[in-house]
Order: structure tokens, then C-alpha cells, then sequence
């Protein structure tokens, strides 16, 4: 299976400006287009990818999603011609967590006193729950779960909606999961989902350990 990235099938870099996407996407298309390429497989293949290509890089807030998910941990996952489906799903998944944690972690680090508060919450409950104080992470993970949302603001979540899209949209083209296979793709989404907020908890653990000094 070989890999499909966006901006290798329009014969463009990452450093190409919208213009330069659409002009690359025109031309492409009048050259491969099936009027012009009667009976020809390789074209036929060839048109799709494009079309792929453009869906995500034409529209510029799901050219960023893309552009925040193509790096992932291991980016020869995303250049090896023959690559294990699992593979490509682990990079994802692992992907989507990291940026989960990165969000949080970002936000809560310009709200120390809220960092603080959640500090004061989980220590009680910690103190309640065995005695003593202590940095103990499934207490910590039990409120995170409680208030993530709280600390996400409607334009974030919006476009964390079109990242966890254009990850599934990534997965179909890389035949991950099928093009017309919705009921897959709707569970990958939920399962990109929870992968996303597991990272969320993760960021969440790690703005809060900065601050924890055991009383």
C-alpha cells in the first residue's frame, strides 16, 4: 500500500500559498481528468488521489488539521511505500494523544491559579481517600475527566472537530478503513476521540505536577 501525502500528490510543498494549491489542483485535473484518459486505470487512480488531495488542502483550516497530523512520532510511516494498516492507525493514534496533551497543557499554563485550585481539589480528596497527601494519578485522572471540558472553549473544540476529521479522511486515504465503509469511520472517529482526551488527562497530570509540593 503505498502512502498518500496531499501535498506530494499535487506535486507541492508544504510552503505553497492557497493560490499555489488551487493552480496545482487545476492543472492536474485537466491533465488527468477521465474525458481526456479513456480506459486508463493509472489516470483513473491518479484523478482520485488528487481529488483526496485537494478536499483537505484546498479548504485552509483543514489544510492546518493536516498539517498538524502529517508529522507523526515516526515519519517514515508516511513515506514507506508498503506499510501495515496498524502501523499507520498506531502513528495516528499516538498523534492525536500527543496533541491532546500539548492543548491542555498549553492552556492550563496560562491559568495558574486555576492550576492552583485544581491542586487544592484533588489534594483534599487524595488526604480523604488515604490519609495523606501524595501525587496520586488516578485521583488526579477522575478530575481531570470531570472538568476538561470546562477548559475548553467552543472555538477549540470546533477545530479539534475538524482535526479529528481530517484524521479519519487521512486514514481513508492511506485504505486504513474503506471510502464508503461509514459505520467504521464513525467508530474510528469515536475511537480518535477518547484517544484525543486520554492526551487531554495526560496534559492535564503533567501542568498539574509542575506545580504539586506534598504537604
Amino acid at each position: 500500500m503505498a502512502s498518500l501525502d496531499y501535498y506530494a500528490a499535487l506535486g507541492i510543498t508544504p510552503e505553497a500559498t492557497d493560490e499555489a494549491v488551487k493552480k496545482a489542483y487545476r492543472q492536474l485535473v485537466v491533465r488527468y481528468h477521465p474525458d481526456k484518459n479513456p480506459g486508463d486505470a493509472a489516470a483513473e487512480i491518479r484523478i482520485r488521489e488528487i481529488n483526496a488531495a485537494y478536499e483537505v488542502l484546498g479548504d485552509p483550516e483543514a489544510r492546518r488539521s493536516y498539517d498538524r497530523l502529517r508529522y507523526g512520532p515516526d515519519p517514515r510511516v508516511w513515506e514507506e511505500e508498503k506499510v501495515d494498516p496498524d502501523v499507520v492507525l498506531q502513528a495516528m493514534e499516538a498523534k492525536l494523544y500527543d496533541e491532546g496533551r500539548k492543548e491542555l497543557f498549553g492552556i492550563l499554563m496560562k491559568e495558574v491559579p486555576r492550576i492552583k485550585e485544581e491542586l487544592t481539589i484533588i489534594r483534599e480528596r487524595t488526604v480523604a481517600q488515604q490519609g495523606y497527601d501524595a501525587f496520586k494519578e488516578p485521583v488526579i485522572a477522575e478530575r481531570a475527566r470531570e472538568v476538561l471540558d470546562e477548559f475548553i472553549a467552543d472555538e477549540l473544540r470546533e477545530r479539534r472537530r475538524r482535526l479529528l476529521n481530517v484524521a479519519v479522511r487521512m486514514m481513508v486515504t492511506q485504505r486504513v478503513v474503506g471510502e464508503n465503509d461509514d459505520s467504521s469511520q464513525r467508530r474510528m472517529l469515536a475511537n480518535f476521540e477518547e484517544e484525543y482526551r486520554r492526551g487531554m488527562i495526560a496534559g492535564y497530570m503533567s501542568a498539574l505536577e509542575l506545580f504539586y509540593i506534598r504537604k
